[in-house]
C-alpha cells in the first residue's frame, strides 16, 4: 500500500457515499426516475475491487452498483442524470438506476435480475482469453445471487476453460428483507467457489484496504488463466429500497453494522499513519459534497428525452418503429366506419 494510493482509495469511497446521499435527495425530490433505488451505503470498500482492475479491464453489476460504476471511473453528473431519467445520461435515461451500461469503461451493464450479469463475463472472458489481451472480466453481485443456479453454471465454465474472469460477491447480509443465514443452508461462500475450481478469498468489508489485497492476488492470478471469487463482507446501512424502513432489523443490529463503516476504518487508518491531517480529510470531505451537489443539480436540470426517442436504441437498425396504440385505434376505426 502506497500513503498515494491509499488516500485516493479514501477519496473514491467518500464520493460514492456523498453520491448515494445526493440520490436520495433526488429520489425525495421526486426527480428520480421510477421509484426503485438502492443504495451502496456501506459498501463502498468495494472500491478495493474496483481499484485493482486496469484499464480495459470490463464488468457487470447488480441493482445496487452504483458505487461499482464511480470506483471505475464514471461521471457522476452523467450517472445523476441517468438516474433522473434525463437525456444526457450515460443511456439517455432510459436505464435508470438499475440499467447503466457504458462500452467505454467496460462496463458490460447493470441489471435487475438477481445474478442476471453474471453470465454476461463468461463471454467476455473468452473474448480476453482469445484475444490474449491480458484484461479481466469482472461480476458483482450481491449474497441474493449465491442461491442462483446461472452463477455456478458461470463459476464451472470459468474454472473449466481457464477464464480471465472474477466473481465477486459483496455480501450485505440480506436479500431483500431475509437475512442471509435464513437464506443460504451454508454461508462458507468461497467454500463453494473452491468447489468449482476458483481461487476464493473473503475480505473485511469495513476495510478497504483488506479488500484491494486480496482482490490484487485474485486479479494477478486471474490474468493467468485461473479464475477466482471474492466475497466482501460488508453491512447495508438501509433498507433494501428507498422506502424501505428496514422493520427486520433491530435498532441495535443496525447499529452494529453501522459501526462497520469502511470510511470510518479508511479514515482513522490515514489519520493514525499520518498519513493525512484532519484537514486533509476534511478537505477531501468538503470537495466531495461539493461535486455531488453540482452532480445533483446538473441532474434536476436537465432535459428529458423526446417521447420521440422512445423506440431508439431498442431495436435493430432499420426495424421500422412500433406504431402508436391511438395510430392503430384510429385506422381500426376508420376502416371500421367506412365498412
Amino acid at each position: 500500500m502506497t500513503n498515494t494510493a491509499a488516500l485516493q482509495r479514501y477519496r473514491t469511497m467518500r464520493r460514492i457515499r456523498s453520491f448515494e446521499e445526493r440520490v436520495g435527495e433526488l429520489f425525495l425530490k421526486g426527480q428520480s426516475a421510477g421509484s426503485m433505488l438502492h443504495l451502496s451505503i456501506g459498501e463502498e470498500a468495494v472500491v478495493g475491487m474496483t481499484d485493482a482492475m486496469r484499464p480495459g479491464d470490463t464488468f457487470t453489476t447488480h441493482h445496487r452498483g452504483h458505487g461499482v460504476f464511480l470506483g471505475r471511473g464514471a461521471d457522476p453528473a452523467r450517472m445523476m442524470a441517468e438516474i433522473a431519467g434525463k437525456e444526457d445520461g450515460y443511456c439517455r435515461g432510459k436505464g435508470g438506476s438499475m440499467h447503466i451500461a457504458d462500452r467505454a469503461l467496460g462496463h458490460l451493464g447493470a441489471n435487475a435480475i438477481v445474478g442476471g450479469g453474471i453470465p454476461h463475463v463468461v463471454g467476455a472472458g473468452i473474448s480476453c482469453r482469445n484475444a490474449g489481451s491480458g484484461q479481466i472480466s469482472v461480476a458483482f453481485f450481491g449474497d441474493g445471487a449465491m442461491s442462483q443456479g446461472i452463477l455456478y453454471e458461470s463459476m464451472n465454465m470459468a474454472a473449466l476453460w481457464r477464464l480471465p474472469v472474477i466473481f465477486c460477491c459483496i455480501n450485505n447480509q440480506y436479500g431483500m428483507g431475509t437475512r442471509v443465514d435464513r437464506s443460504a443452508g451454508h454461508c462458507d461462500f468461497p467454500a463453494r467457489a473452491e468447489a468449482f475450481g476458483l481461487n476464493a478469498a473473503r475480505a473485511d468489508g469495513a476495510d478497504v484496504e483488506a479488500v484491494h489485497d486480496a482482490a490484487g492476488a485474485l486479479t494477478k492470478a486471474a490474468r493467468q488463466g485461473r479464475p477466482g471469487y471474492l466475497e466482501i463482507d460488508a453491512y447495508r446501512f438501509f433498507g433494501h429500497a428507498r422506502m424501505d424502513k428496514s422493520p427486520y432489523r433491530t435498532p441495535e443490529e443496525e447499529a452494529g453494522g453501522r459501526a462497520r463503516d469502511p470510511l470510518g476504518t479508511a479514515r482513522a487508518r490515514l489519520a493514525a499513519e499520518g498519513i493525512a491531517s484532519e484537514a486533509d480529510l476534511g478537505g477531501i470531505d468538503g470537495d466531495a459534497a461539493a461535486e455531488m451537489d453540482l452532480a445533483l443539480a446538473h441532474a434536476i436540470a436537465a432535459t428529458p428525452p423526446a417521447l420521440s426517442s422512445m423506440f431508439e436504441d431498442v431495436y435493430a437498425p432499420g426495424t421500422p418503429f412500433p406504431r402508436p396504440q391511438a395510430d392503430r385505434l384510429r385506422a381500426i376505426l376508420s376502416e371500421g366506419a367506412r365498412a
